[in-house]
């Protein structure tokens, strides 16, 4: 069994790109028009993808709760200095243990987007 993808709906694909891809860095792979929605698939080619949906049901508000998105940037520093300069807050970074640590930020939607630093 193979995990391919999690698909989020979002209320605006442009915007949801933007962060996405744009901000965080995450390759488009494809974006293309399905039976009245807006699809882009996020992610490297040989990787999990992130599906994003725009059209057809509206998300839930808030959307999904107790979901989140762990993505892991190459470089966490120069990724926190993006989000910074794009007039993110960044909150205080949590570290279940002192290998790991982690910053929750909200995508365009409200999705929970974790960020993932492996130290050591």
């Amino acid at each position: 069994m193979t995990f391919l993808w999690t698909t989020i709906q979002v209320t605006d694909l442009d915007r949801s790109l933007a962060f996405y891809h744009d901000l965080l860095g995450l390759p488009l792979q494809e974006r293309f028009q399905g039976t009245g929605r807006e699809i882009a698939m996020l992610g490297t080619a040989e990787g999990t993808k992130l599906e994003l949906i725009c059209g057809g049901n509206p998300p839930p508000a808030p959307p999904a709760p107790g979901l989140s998105l762990g993505l892991g940037p190459e470089n966490m520093a120069q990724q926190l200095e993006r989000l910074r300069q794009a007039g993110y807050a960044i909150p205080a970074p949590v570290s279940p243990n002192p290998s790991l640590r982690f910053y929750f930020i909200p995508d365009p939607d409200g999705y929970t987007v974790q960020l993932v630093e492996q130290l050591g």
